[in-house]
């Protein structure tokens, strides 16, 4: 049995609103703010969930430890992120769901030493919900929020009791695994 975690609609409505600090502007504006938040506080680990946010990084320079993609932006493929890892790791992940499979892979990018990639059949962004639960405290989750800017998640114990609310709240399903 494999268990997946549904989001519903009420969920949905609420992870619309930034889950901690939008930072907004041109790419320019987000990548220094961005850089002087990690500068500042030198995250443990500090992972990027999304494509576009992640090659931002990337492009900016700015150390990246672990990099959750879809090889897609808003729902359209594009072209591979060149990231160099030392892990690379797949799973699939249905849109609006957290997978077994894609829960397993984000926690063992970010407690794998070196930096990592995930890559992800489906949809990756409610991984940034897992990817916080993963993460050591001290460590630094980013994502991007659609027509606004990067959001910033502080690793801490507040922030993970508020991630595992939400999650509590999410819809059960268990299913077999078909055969091909």
């Amino acid at each position: 049995m494999i268990r997946i975690l549904i989001l519903t609609p009420e969920l949905r409505k609420e992870l619309k609103a930034p889950l901690g600090l939008l930072v907004t502007g041109s790419f320019e504006e987000t990548s220094r703010k961005i850089a002087e938040l990690v500068n500042k506080k030198k995250p443990q680990r500090l992972i990027a969930v999304g494509d576009r946010v992640s090659r931002n990084l990337i492009k900016s320079k700015i150390p990246l430890d672990v990099a959750i993609i879809d090889l897609k932006v808003m729902r359209r493929p594009i072209s591979p992120i060149k990231f160099e890892t030392k892990n690379t790791f797949q799973a699939s992940n249905p849109a609006g769901t957290l997978s077994e499979e894609a829960w397993i892979a984000v926690e063992r990018a970010v407690n794998s030493p070196g930096r990592s990639k995930v890559i992800i059949e489906g949809e990756e962004d409610l991984l940034t919900l897992v990817a916080v639960l993963s993460a050591p405290n001290g460590s630094m989750v980013v994502y991007g929020q659609p027509k606004q800017g990067i959001v910033v998640l502080d690793v801490n114990e507040e922030t993970k009791r508020r991630i595992r609310g939400i999650i509590e709240r999410m819809g059960k399903r268990g299913h077999r695994r078909s055969k091909k």
